[in-house]
């Protein structure tokens, strides 16, 4: 990576600001944890020193409350020394939120941003899955599915971090999530927008939604677990295949998933 492609994730990473994230936290975060009566275990997998890159799967739809729920409990943790930057779609700053967001450590998805920030030091929060991952089928709740991507394998490699898988379960039960839509994106033709789901769902208290109006989400049990970390170097070798990296991961991961379904007694209830 030339300085030229550092500079712009320098800029990214410089805007987190540690006073402001604390008072969100402090603010939006209760609210969250207690509608969710989010539980977040083995944080101490967390390495205690150097970058690290968390892996997570992604749920709950358009309000999904994963990035609250881990950085909340991140940060309850080990303070404010060391920053949680989460990945992001651009899209996401399209809107008034665009300072803000930036200002508690969401910076643009991009190898470069990424990487700056590993190098840092710091813990760096990625949904491979994205809204793909988000709007997964309620009947698919526990199947990891990354829909191909591998970048994030690429970043560790590049950057010598070690990747800490971290599973979440409870997301889809706020409401259900009947399916992604992929055929009716493409029949609509708006897979040429970048769009390739149009998921539909059913909660309360408008019933059927595709995507808009929105539905408010129930007070599902949300519960996350940090797996133990992967070091790829040491465990595939220095020349370490991509795929074989991304299926490891995403098969110890979803083996933790199910294991924590086989815990939950009820939906909604955990």
């Amino acid at each position: 990576m030339t300085m030229a492609d550092a500079e712009p994730a320098t800029h990214e990473t410089a805007k987190w600001d540690p006073l402001f994230t604390e008072q969100v936290r402090n603010t939006i975060g209760p609210v969250v944890n207690r509608w969710y009566r989010a539980e977040v275990r083995n944080l101490d997998n967390l390495p205690a020193t150097g970058g690290a890159l968390v892996v997570s799967n992604h749920s709950g739809g358009m309000f999904t409350p994963d990035v609250m729920i881990f950085s909340s409990a991140y940060y309850d943790k080990f303070g404010y020394d060391r920053p949680v930057y989460t990945l992001a779609h651009y899209g996401v700053f399209m809107g008034p939120m665009d300072g803000w967001l930036r200002r508690v450590g969401v910076i643009e998805a991009s190898r470069e941003n990424a990487a700056a920030a590993l190098r840092s030091g710091a813990v760096v929060l990625v949904f491979p899955g994205g809204d793909y991952d988000s709007y997964r089928p309620t009947l698919s709740a526990n199947t990891i599915d990354f829909n191909g991507r591998t970048g994030y394998v690429r970043t560790a490699i590049e950057t010598g971090v070690p990747i800490v898988p971290t599973v979440s379960i409870g997301g889809q039960e706020t409401q259900f999530f009947l399916t992604r839509g992929n055929w009716l994106a493409r029949k609509l033709g708006i897979t040429k927008a970048r769009m390739d789901i149009l998921p539909l769902s059913f909660g309360f208290p408008f019933g059927f939604s595709v995507i808009f109006p929105p539905n408010l989400p129930l007070p599902a049990k949300i519960v996350t677990e940090v797996l133990e970390p992967i070091d790829i170097g040491a465990r595939f070798g220095k020349d370490a295949d991509v795929d074989e990296v991304d299926a490891h991961v995403r098969r110890v991961m979803e083996a933790a998933l199910r294991r924590l379904a086989d815990q939950r007694r009820f939906p909604i209830l955990g």
